[in-house]
């Protein structure tokens, strides 16, 4: 019977979850995962990746085994996000702040990343700043998101005065109220919510739970989770990206670069039409792979490359 891969080869090439999980070296770390693994029809070591709790623990040992973060834990029902194409994101937007600075990743606190939505895991950030130095703000509408997050933060002492959690009252805003006036970024993330309505989001969990054999978790809930705020928003993902772009006119001159995933790939060609009709200077697309899923990061800028250049001299 044919193995796994030993290595996942469309994982961006510093991403450290290349390799298959070691789950004796991760149960080191984190021993609770032990209640969890099990050997799989491979022969292999492996969890329920159909079951919640297991997800969950195994996101604490790669935190702490890679990341060196203590403490992490999340309410019930709350996003649990698959840990490799977090890491992806950010190493593709470390390239794309290289591309400004002769190929060299800029790191250091210097460097200020905005995470739009950054959720009660507060992945985005804990991983930027572990791998690269970088100073998080994140956003979030749900207070109890936020209280998570900035436990997180607190319990942790690498993590303290890197990452500032900012609560946005106005919901239907994006960038208003959370970037403050000649507030400066090198680079904001965002993963918004790609459903259009809660009907979708659970037929997507439904379909995610046939695909991965769900017999035993019958309600149709996502194994990594998800509030409806973090799932859905009306118009999908294209509305809020759309939300994003129109906002982002207004601080142009406060960031260097504007990032989000887009999920579904039909959507590019109207969110291209977006971004030229705000004028845009330069619009790059990358495609990240994470396992059978394609997504892809958009990101835009307003400052030509003289302007570029001017802002990096601040590094």
């Amino acid at each position: 019977m044919e193995k796994f891969k030993q290595e996942k080869s469309t994982l961006h090439s510093r991403n450290k979850h290349r390799s298959r999980y070691d789950f004796k070296v991760l149960i080191n770390s984190c021993s609770e995962l032990a209640n969890f693994v099990t050997v799989n029809k491979y022969g292999d070591e492996s969890i329920d990746f159909a079951n919640p709790s297991a997800v969950k623990t195994l996101n604490k040992a790669l935190l702490k085994h890679f990341y060196q973060i203590e403490f992490w834990d999340i309410p019930e029902g709350y996003l649990c996000p698959p840990i490799p194409g977090r890491a992806d994101y950010i190493h593709y937007a470390a390239d794309l702040l290289a591309s400004c600075n002769n190929k060299t990743i800029p790191i250091g606190k210097e460097i200020k990343v905005l995470d739009v939505g950054v959720g009660a895991n507060c992945v985005y950030p804990i991983i930027g700043h572990q791998e690269y130095g970088w100073n998080f703000v994140g956003s979030e509408i749900d207070e109890i998101a936020i209280r998570s997050a900035k436990n997180i933060i607190a319990i942790n002492p690498s993590l303290k005065n890197a990452i500032e959690i900012r609560l946005q009252s106005a919901k239907n805003e994006i960038f208003k109220t959370i970037v403050h006036k000649e507030e400066r970024f090198d680079l904001t993330i965002c993963n918004p919510p790609f459903h259009a309505s809660a009907e979708e989001a659970n037929a997507g969990s439904q379909r995610k739970n046939r695909n991965l054999g769900n017999k035993n978790y019958a309600k149709p809930v996502l194994n990594f989770g998800g509030k409806n705020n973090e799932l859905w928003t009306k118009g999908g993902e294209i509305a809020f990206i759309g939300k994003m772009i129109e906002e982002s006119k207004s601080i142009k001159n406060q960031c260097l670069w504007f990032t989000s995933l887009v999920s579904k790939s039909e959507n590019l060609a109207a969110i291209y039409a977006m971004l030229k009709r705000v004028d845009v200077a330069e619009i790059r697309t990358s495609e990240m792979s994470t396992g059978n899923k394609i997504t892809r990061i958009i990101a835009w800028t307003f400052l030509d490359e003289n302007q570029q250049k001017t802002w990096i001299k601040g590094w």
